[in-house]
């Protein structure tokens, strides 16, 4: 893709809606009078009063205890180097982001137009009453390290300079990892650095800590080796300066058991990585362009252990894995410090975690059947939901033992019950499905695709990885629209079928094949693959796509028809339903029917349950189902109630295994005390439901769209259940985004009915 488009969907990305990626939400009630007396004046005074009497009463009455601040100068920012601060809040708005969505700790992003270390350090200091701890960013070596050690000094809240600590905790869990496959020991092997910043040096002072011996370190800069000879070496370089013989990095490779790359990109050849030693352990950690190419690296030997820091090569050594985690453990113990032992806790943690089997939500989101330690799998996946449950805890831990714990954890289990709870799967379920259709992207048939929405859909999903898109429409017209919007699609394929006659003739023989009894003679079903519904469910009928997606600009009924009398539906299924994912701050909850069945019977609510159920377990979710009622459990004998009741019945008689109860209003399903303290013989009662049935269309389709509206979900939908092939229908109007999330539903969908073969 040109730069110039890549920048301009970055651009929309941080423009539209509301500018930014963060954004302040109350905690507290606040739409009376007397909340907002307590909120400010007078009621404010009281907290204020007792905080005035022990200063550590902040924790109890304010947010500070899960606040960082993420800090920047803007002196040396990704690999843009010294925009400034004003340039550098887009990327400490994201660090944010990241604290928030992984380990549920909030953020103020606080950008300093300050170089000089002492003025630095007193504006931090000024402003740490706010926080919680302090997590500096993107500020130019060597000042960092001088900021960083200055504030650890003279504070007592968690601080860490992510951009050397960072790298160094994932990289040295990943070496670790590596030297145990291997079979070499840390103490014997000797590694070569390249690059001596921030990130660099701090990563070989933790190797140090780890066993590894300084005088089988070296290290480079962009001049040469870090030699004892040369006189231009600052403090920070002279304690990694070598005695060796060597002087270039050709000469430092040979014979090395490790090489780090943390410099900039192919500056290591196949003939490097070839003469260095047996089982040669390679990190190019180089962002975007390792310092040798996955492809390249691999080549030149089969024993290589490699790594790099993309997402899309195996062993991607991510931050992510780290700093979230770290800054979760030290904030829930009130940790004055993150001190070595902190850090060494968190290198181990996520070093055992790879040893450990998988859990399935993971083997899925990146479409392996089974991932296991190895030399392709030697640290966490980045969506591995047991990183906050075991390297927070083991950072908490190590400050307990360490003794700068304020407030020490006693009962681990239970704090490990609530690092589970504070992320619902919301913020992971479409970056999970998004990632296991990446692993495996199929063919996906847009027939509405002389529209701008659904163009630039098709070239995010293809420029992402997430499917292969088949553009169905006027030829002319879709060529315009990409010429007129700046769009890049490639050699994506583009299908008018007006002007595929020997194909619509095919076509039409099959649909007649299908039809010549249901009212269809041999014209017209050859003139109906004139449209592109038909044309384009037919193709998903005889394998040319691998599913259909449609709907933006035409009636459900109308986009439904074409794939019902092409396709039809799965064996014993005589209701299609449609289904809504409603991604609310709890986590998702699964809505159907949302879209077609009016009034449906008992028989067919519990037809839609089986549908439902089925359709939520390919998300890996267990589904804990509530038949909706506007009564609970037999309160009332109306024929309404009544049914939904009957649809319960058949479904515990038919199937004894399903987590499934009702009727019940949907308070009730939704509060799980509530529930037990009622109800607490249903089987989910101390959980609540996660998917709900409604006993009309009219309650389902209002409910999704006032929880949409009102309770600001994210609904992504409908999916459409039943059918005996993937065809997904859009709500009319729907946005790029909500395109984006049903192409990559139909993706899954389709992955996993091939799986099922």
């Amino acid at each position: 893709m040109a730069k110039s488009k890549v920048n301009q969907e970055a651009l929309d990305y941080h423009e539209h809606g509301r500018p930014g990626k963060i954004e302040v939400v109350p905690t507290k009630p606040y739409s009376s009078q007397r909340d907002l007396s307590l909120a400010y004046s007078p009621g404010v005074a009281e907290p204020c009063l007792r905080i005035a009497e022990n200063p550590d009463d902040v924790y109890r009455y304010t947010a500070k205890g899960n606040l960082v601040a993420v800090i920047s100068n803007g002196t040396a920012v990704l690999g843009l180097g010294n925009i400034g601060p004003e340039a550098s809040k887009p990327v400490m708005e994201g660090k944010g982001l990241l604290f928030k969505i992984f380990a549920d700790i909030d953020v103020f992003d606080i950008e300093i137009n300050e170089t000089d270390v002492e003025k630095f350090v007193q504006t931090v200091k000024a402003i740490s009453p706010t926080f919680g701890g302090i997590n500096l960013e993107d500020i130019k070596a060597p000042e960092c390290f001088e900021i960083e050690r200055r504030l650890k000094e003279e504070l007592r809240i968690p601080i860490m300079h992510d951009d050397q600590h960072g790298t160094a905790i994932i990289s040295a869990a990943a070496l670790l990892n590596a030297l145990e496959l291997a079979k070499k020991k840390i103490d014997k092997v000797v590694i070569v650095v390249s690059g001596a910043g921030a990130s660099a040096i701090s990563c070989a002072k933790l190797y140090l800590s780890l066993g590894a011996k300084k005088e089988n370190i070296i290290m480079l800069d962009s001049t040469g080796v870090l030699h004892e000879s040369r006189k231009d070496l600052d403090a920070n370089k002279i304690f990694f300066a070598t005695k060796r013989n060597v002087h270039t990095l050709v000469e430092s490779m040979k014979g090395a058991d490790v090489f780090v790359g943390l410099s900039k990109g192919n500056i290591v050849s196949a003939e490097m990585v070839k003469s260095m030693a047996k089982n040669a352990i390679v990190f190019a950690l180089a962002n975007p362009d390792p310092e040798i190419t996955y492809e390249e690296a691999s080549a030149a030997r089969p024993d290589i252990i490699l790594a790099t820091g993309r997402s899309d090569y195996p062993n991607q050594v991510n931050n992510v894995l780290g700093f979230p985690f770290i800054f979760r453990g030290a904030l829930d113990v009130r940790a004055t410090q993150i001190n070595e032992a902190m850090k060494l806790a968190a290198v181990r943690a996520i070093a055992d975690l790879a040893k450990e089997p998988v859990p399935e939500i993971v083997n899925i989101a990146y479409n392996k059947k089974n991932i296991t330690f190895g030399m392709e799998y030697i640290i966490p996946k980045p969506l591995d939901p047991r990183l906050i449950t075991t390297v927070a805890p083991a950072v908490a831990k190590a400050a307990i033992d360490s003794g700068v714990a304020q407030s020490p954890i006693t009962n681990w289990s239970n704090y490990s019950d609530e690092l589970s709870k504070r992320l619902g799967l919301d913020n992971k379920l479409i970056r999970v499905i998004t990632s296991r259709a990446k692993q495996n992207p199929q063919r996906i048939v847009f027939a509405e695709a002389d529209t701008y929405k659904i163009l630039k859909a098709a070239q995010i999903v293809r420029d992402e990885g997430i499917a292969k898109p088949i553009l169905l429409g006027n030829l002319g017209k879709i060529r315009q629209l990409i010429e007129e919007n700046n769009l890049d699609l490639g050699d994506t394929p583009i299908i008018d079928p007006r002007l595929e006659e020997d194909k619509r003739h095919e076509f039409g023989e099959i649909f007649f094949k299908k039809r010549k009894r249901r009212g269809f003679t041999l014209y017209e079903a050859k003139k109906i693959m004139n449209e592109r519904n038909y044309y384009g469910a037919m193709m998903v009928e005889v394998g040319e796509a691998d599913a259909m997606i449609s709907g933006l600009t035409r009636k459900y009924s109308d986009t439904i028809r074409p794939a019902l009398q092409i396709i039809g539906t799965q064996d014993d299924v005589k209701k299609v339903a449609g289904m809504y994912i409603m991604v609310t701050k709890k986590g998702p909850v699964f809505f159907a029917d949302t879209t077609l069945n009016v009034n449906p019977t008992a028989e067919e609510l519990a037809e839609i349950t089986v549908l439902t159920a089925w359709a939520v377990q390919q998300f890996n979710i267990k589904p804990r189902i509530a038949l909706l009622s506007y009564s609970n459990f037999g309160s009332t004998d109306d024929p309404m109630a009544k049914k939904v009741r009957d649809a319960v019945a058949i479904l515990h008689q038919k199937f004894p295994g399903m987590m499934v109860d009702g009727e019940m209003q949907a308070n009730f399903a939704l509060n799980p005390h509530l529930l037990s303290d009622n109800f607490p013989f249903c089987e989910f009662a101390g959980e609540g439901a996660n998917t709900l049935i409604f006993p009309t269309l009219e309650a389902g389709n209002i409910a999704y769209k006032l929880l949409q509206e009102m309770g600001g979900a994210e609904a992504i939908g409908p999916v459409l259940l039943g059918m005996k092939k993937p065809v997904h229908i859009l709500q009319l109007g729907s946005s790029v985004r909500e395109i984006v999330n049903m192409v990559t539903i139909a993706v899954v969908d389709a992955v996993s009915r091939k799986s099922a073969r």
